[in-house]
């Protein structure tokens, strides 16, 4: 029989952080299942009597992220008095910025949700994705960080919902065989970026998309020398455009949006330094 494992992921905030690091460690054991445990919002004694129950009951790693340091010590005691694991996350950045800033944090649960500066500007990248969705409003492009092009479901609306989380206005258009894009060659501001797939994938997920829709007829659409045609034009369109082509055929939409901002950042670098002025002898 399998040994059940258990982890407690406790925070005082959402517990979206901690639930991130969390999956980023747990895809590098493939062959164990932990049942995850999820405590957000632990903010008073009382509440996390409710989660010393729940550890009790189901006696495991505890992960967590907590600043008050009442509530952060009491769990500490609880983890040892029960002989398990309990790991703060987040001390070792947080120790190493207050070495290197030279000033201690600030001790808040959920600073990183205040609605700030860059809260509003998520939200405004949020909206601007969905007005600017495939091929809509043209008119607002040039206020685009990036404009995504590629053929039908090469992830193009995940992507710039993704990049917009991040703050970052995306646009995305679809390259439709034999519709021209006039409106995308004057751009200067955005970086625009081609999207690509390998025609066998894009094949089977769009005959999935249209078995979604109920309509499993045969068409040109996922027709395999048609779609091969597709995208091979729409690699040349990207060619005469002279913009970075991404494959996302074994991508995530975090792989190709990490490398969509990978992007930003070196453009950003060259035009900074380009506008730098030249140093004299």
């Amino acid at each position: 029989m399998t040994k059940p494992f258990h982890i407690h992921l406790v925070s005082d905030a959402t517990g979206e952080t901690i639930n991130n690091i969390a999956r980023a460690c747990l895809v590098q054991f493939e062959n164990v299942h932990p049942q995850e445990h999820f405590w957000s919002l632990i903010r008073t004694p009382r509440q996390l009597d409710l989660v010393f129950e729940g550890i009790r009951q189901w006696p495991g790693m505890v992960l967590y992220t907590f600043v008050d340091e009442h509530l952060r010590r009491q769990l500490e005691d609880f983890c040892h008095a029960q002989n398990l694991p309990g790991i703060s996350v987040l001390d070792p950045v947080l120790n190493a910025m207050a070495s290197y800033f030279g000033v201690s944090s600030a001790h808040e649960p959920g600073r990183q949700h205040a609605l700030d500066a860059g809260y509003f500007a998520r939200i405004d990248a949020m909206d601007y994705a969905l007005a600017l969705d495939d091929g809509h409003g043209a008119a607002k492009l040039a206020d685009a960080d990036v404009v995504i092009l590629g053929v039908s479901r090469t992830s193009k609306t995940p992507t710039c919902v993704y990049l917009a989380n991040r703050g970052i206005k995306a646009a995305n258009i679809p390259v439709i065989p034999g519709q021209p894009l006039p409106y995308v060659s004057p751009l200067t501001k955005p970086l625009i970026i081609g999207l690509t797939k390998d025609p066998d994938s894009l094949v089977e997920i769009r005959r999935n998309r249209l078995k979604l829709l109920r309509e499993e007829e045969e068409t040109r659409y996922i027709d395999l020398e048609q779609v091969r045609q597709e995208v091979q034009d729409a690699r040349r369109f990207f060619a005469r455009l002279g913009c970075p082509v991404i494959d996302v055929t074994r991508r995530s939409i975090e792989e190709t949006a990490a490398e969509i901002m990978m992007l930003l950042n070196k453009r950003a670098f060259e035009q900074k330094t380009r506008d730098q002025p030249a140093s004299t002898a």
